[in-house]
């Protein structure tokens, strides 16, 4: 299913210095959810985020429920490559967003009882998570650092139309 081109009219870029101030500060957050058994990410977005937040929090177990749902040119339904057993009890779930929710309602399902944080989360899908960061409008991209390579950007005024 190709992504509707009207579906984000926004670009939110995230640079790795805002990334990991933004996961420090969901550690902060969830200290009061803690002590965590371990941390699930879900990949591939949430193994970034799932890192620092297991240096922050102290975790040592980390596992990965494995999913494949979008990419920039493709949007569908989600794949379940790799699950867990249990049911999250103990544990933190980790994604570096929640969009849609389809995502978070495939994982939430599997490990209803895992405590499930977002560092970004989307008003569609805001509510499947427990804790999160920054909400963005649901027509924004989030360009993650992992997706972005440095190039030259015109100033602005140069972009503008001829008047």
């Amino acid at each position: 299913m190709a992504v509707d081109p009207n579906r984000y009219t926004k670009m939110f870029p995230v640079s790795w210095e805002q990334l990991h101030r933004d996961c420090r500060a969901l550690s902060w957050r969830l200290l009061e959810f803690g002590p965590f058994e371990g941390i699930y990410c879900i990949t591939r977005g949430g193994l970034v985020p799932g890192a620092i937040l297991a240096r922050e929090l102290d975790v040592h177990v980390i596992d990965t429920i494995c999913v494949s749902s979008y990419t920039w040119q493709q949007q569908g339904r989600s794949n379940v490559l790799k699950s867990i057993e249990g049911d999250g009890d103990g544990w933190l779930l980790v994604d570096d967003l929640v969009d849609t929710g389809r995502t978070a309602k495939l994982v939430r399902e599997m490990l209803p009882k895992a405590h499930f944080a977002t560092v970004y989360a989307k008003p569609e899908g805001r509510p499947l998570v427990d804790t999160f960061i920054t909400e963005v409008s649901q027509d924004t991209w989030i360009l993650f650092p992992w997706d972005a390579g440095h190039q030259f950007v015109e100033p602005i005024v140069q972009s503008r139309p001829e008047r």
